[in-house]
């Protein structure tokens, strides 16, 4: 493996693009080439105006679709060997990425998933109010497909780039991340977890998930289990 590709789906990040990507471009590969490609998700509030001095391949939606769907038109452009997800805000830390990689690099797994829960201070409100949900929803994804992940909803999703590319995503937004879990599970993909720090906002600052989404995750979990 030689090359990888971080996919950033952006959607009203005016604040925090431009630090994140400072991150990203400074972390470290593993020796890997790297490819950084951002799908704006047709934000309104500025962040469009960032990246005309941006040395990465911007992709452009003419409405809102999604994470789901911004994922989707990444990948479809993405050129590396390893594949991985970060989000345009600044809750995951990039300098954990090399945890992430090192596992595919040495053969030990084709998915590799950050878990915020394997060392998670639950004492900020902010992911005080999400916790008992991702909690919920990786607790149904172990039932239903007989696993034990402890952080099925994580943004820093690792793959290698033959298991995820020959996937169809349906899920245009937030779905997209039991959608794939599912996939992969009865694709037989190899799955390994890694801690990751996470630093959660709240909904004033930014954070975009809702209740309705946590409802289409349950329905999407079940639809992939026993309909499709």
């Amino acid at each position: 493996m030689k090359k990888i590709t971080v996919l950033i789906p952006v959607y009203n990040e005016v604040n925090t693009l431009l630090p994140i990507l400072e991150r990203v471009e400074k972390t470290d590969y593993c020796g890997l080439e790297k490819e950084i490609i951002l799908i704006d998700d047709y934000s309104t509030d500025g962040t469009r105006n960032l990246y005309t001095d941006l040395p990465h391949k911007v992709l452009y939606h003419s409405q809102n679709r999604g994470k789901g769907a911004a994922l989707k038109t990444g990948l479809a452009d993405a050129t590396g060997d390893i594949i991985i997800i970060q989000d345009a805000d600044l809750e995951y830390n990039p300098e954990d990425y090399p945890n992430l990689i090192n596992l595919i690099l040495n053969g030990e797994a084709d998915v590799v998933y950050g878990s915020r829960f394997l060392n998670l201070d639950v004492s900020n409100t902010a992911v005080k109010l999400n916790f008992y949900a991702n909690k919920f929803l990786t607790f149904l994804t172990n039932i239903l497909f007989k696993t034990k992940l402890t952080d099925m909803e994580t943004c820093y999703k690792a793959f290698r780039a033959d298991f995820i590319k020959d996937i169809n995503i349906e899920s245009e937004r937030f779905d997209f991340e039991p959608e794939i879990t599912a996939k992969m599970l009865k694709k037989g993909a190899r799955f390994k977890e890694v801690p990751i720090s996470y630093n959660g906002r709240s909904y004033q600052e930014g954070k975009k998930i809702s209740f309705i989404d946590g409802v289409d995750a349950i329905l999407t979990l079940f639809k992939y289990r026993y309909f499709k």
